[in-house]
Parts: structure tokens; C-alpha cells; sequence
């Protein structure tokens, strides 16, 4: 019998890694488990702080012996990453590995680290797994001609309490909203300096928090909103706009295209595999002249149409197929 076990470094957080692995375990139908910092000790780093980082590596390892899974999925490339790709090799457990974040971007933009050194890490930790699943065909692209191997799409879905069945009622000023994490590599000012032209709410918190409150004090900052309170908050907005450059994909957006939110985003890995431009968002350097253009598309038709393309129960396939071998 398949004992899948499921190795991230990302699960106690407000993120798109988190949220895929919580959903993976909510919807599995084979027996699944999951080995996170929040098991063990752990610290977190000020260049990132919402990462954890498992400090008693040892402890990681047993745990997964104590398990004895027959197959795992290795969600992260942090310390309990490694201790699973340890694992695997010392045991000789089939793997596949998942790609979720731009970290060569990410480190760059944040620490100053050259992008080429985080991705030959990433090339060695990556490229012995059964498949590298990643979140979009660009992704995949771009990972492909850097010279990673076996590099699989692996779709995302919606939580049915993530879409709200509250009325929407148009504003005289259109609402424009952002949904996740507050922090400088989100590249969150292009937005923000328009709250003199539209009423502004970004839900989520992060490290600039306190600084965009301060800078922009016309902005709604709600903090972290959840399940039906979300949805509702998606639903009261007229576009989503995701503002960020470096993100491999952004469950925010389909959660949003879902309450009927057409997204205005910039032309980049992520919005290129998730908005169709001209019918559920615009894509462009020009972030005021999207929101613009999206007022003008049809909600209902956004809603219907996105609900048909993603699902959890395919999400779950996939990852299936390439660790289990099943078609």
C-alpha cells in the first residue's frame, strides 16, 4: 500500500505553498502525511522571516524513518527539503520535487545574492527526482532552458468556501484589491500610488506593512482575512490587481478570477498562465490603464469559466501520476 509522505519547509504560513500542500492533505484520497518546521525547533531569517528554517535537522529524519513512507513529494529546497532528499537517497525512495518560488529572484532582490549561485543549488537539489512539478507552462519553460530535467506542469484549484455567493454592487469609485503578502518583492508601490484614483484594500501582512501605512495612508490594510470573510472581501471589489514580477504562479489570482474579479497584472510568469488577456484581465507595463481596461469586462462570464479550469482533485492527480506512476 502507498504511504505518501509530503516534505515542506512552508506549511504554518500565509502562502501558495502552504495552501497547496494543506489542500493536497484535505483531499487525498491515499494515505498522506506531512513532515514541517512546526514539528521541530525552528528559527526564521530577517532577509525572509516568514520562512521557517528547521534547526534540529536529526529530529526531521527520524520522523520520516518513523513513518517509513513508500513514496515522497519534496515541497520545498530548505532544511527539511534536504533532509527528505537525504532520505530518499540513503533509502532508495522514489521522489518528486515541487518548484513554488523564484528564489534566485527573490534572494536577489532581497539580499543581494547572484541569481546564477541559488540556481546551481537548485539545479543539484532538483534534478534527480522523478519529476520537477511546477506551477505554470512559463515556469516550466524557463526552468527547461536553464537546464533542469523533467519538469512538469501541476495545476492549482479553489476552495469551494473561497467563493463567495454575496451580491456584488458596483461602487461610484472602483475598488481595487491585493491579497497576499506584504513585503518588497510583491512590488506592491505601482499599486499603492494610485489611491489617490481608486479605493485601495490590500489584505495580508509582511515586512513593509508598517511602512506602506505610513507612505499611503488612503490604502484599506486589512491584515490576513480567511475562507468565507475572504471571499466576501474578493466579491466587494471591482479588480484584483497583482502587482508582482517575480511570483511562479499566484493562487490569489484564481481565487479572485473565481468571485468574478477580472486581474490586472504585468506580463510576466504567473499572470501570463492564468489571465486571458482581453476576456478575464489585461497584462502590461502600464498598471493603471489594466485596472482601467478590466472595469469594463464581464464578471459573470470571468466566474464561470475560471471554475471549469482548476481544480484540488487535479492538482492531486497529477502529483499521483508522476510519484506513484499512475495514470
Amino acid at each position: 500500500m502507498h504511504k505518501i509522505l509530503i516534505a515542506t519547509d512552508s506549511f504554518d504560513q500565509v502562502n501558495g505553498v502552504s495552501t497547496t500542500y494543506r489542500n493536497i492533505l484535505k483531499y487525498s484520497r491515499k494515505k498522506t502525511f506531512v513532515v514541517h518546521p512546526g514539528l521541530f525547533e525552528w528559527t526564521n531569517f530577517s532577509v525572509y522571516p516568514e520562512v521557517q528554517f528547521c534547526t534540529e535537522p536529526l529530529k526531521a529524519y527520524k520522523k520520516i524513518k518513523e513513518i517509513e513512507p513508500t513514496h515522497i513529494h519534496i515541497g520545498t529546497e530548505g532544511s527539511i527539503g534536504l533532509v527528505a532528499r537525504i532520505y530518499c537517497k540513503l533509502n532508495k525512495v522514489p521522489y518528486t520535487t515541487g518548484y513554488h518560488t523564484k528564489f534566485p529572484e527573490y534572494l536577489r532582490k532581497l539580499a543581494r545574492i547572484p541569481e546564477f549561485l541559488t540556481y546551481a543549488y537548485l539545479k543539484v537539489f532538483h534534478n534527480d527526482s522523478k519529476a520537477i512539478l511546477v506551477p505554470s507552462r512559463s515556469c516550466q519553460e524557463e526552468l527547461t532552458k536553464k537546464g533542469f530535467n523533467n519538469v512538469v506542469v501541476w495545476t492549482r484549484g479553489v476552495a469551494k468556501n473561497l467563493i463567495s455567493h454575496k451580491h456584488f454592487k458596483k461602487s461610484k469609485n472602483p475598488k481595487v484589491i491585493y491579497v497576499g503578502r506584504v513585503s518588497k518583492e510583491k512590488n506592491l508601490e505601482p499599486l499603492c500610488e494610485l489611491q489617490n484614483k481608486y479605493e485601495i484594500t490590500i489584505v495580508g501582512e509582511g515586512p513593509i506593512l508598517n511602512k506602506l501605512k505610513a507612505k499611503y495612508p488612503k490604502i484599506n490594510f486589512t491584515g490576513y482575512r480567511f475562507g468565507r470573510e475572504l471571499a466576501d472581501t474578493y466579491k466587494e471589489h471591482d479588480v484584483f490587481c497583482f502587482p508582482s514580477k517575480t511570483d511562479t504562479f499566484g493562487i490569489v489570482m484564481i481565487e479572485a478570477l473565481a468571485n468574478g474579479l477580472p486581474v490586472a497584472a504585468f506580463k510576466v510568469t504567473g499572470p501570463v498562465d492564468i489571465v486571458e488577456h482581453g476576456k478575464t484581465g489585461y497584462l502590461g507595463d502600464n498598471v493603471e490603464l489594466n485596472i482601467r481596461r478590466c472595469l469594463k469586462l464581464n464578471r459573470k462570464k470571468i466566474a464561470s469559466n475560471i471554475n471549469q479550469q482548476w481544480s484540488w482533485h487535479k492538482c492531486i492527480e497529477i502529483l499521483h501520476k508522476h510519484l506513484l506512476g499512475e495514470s
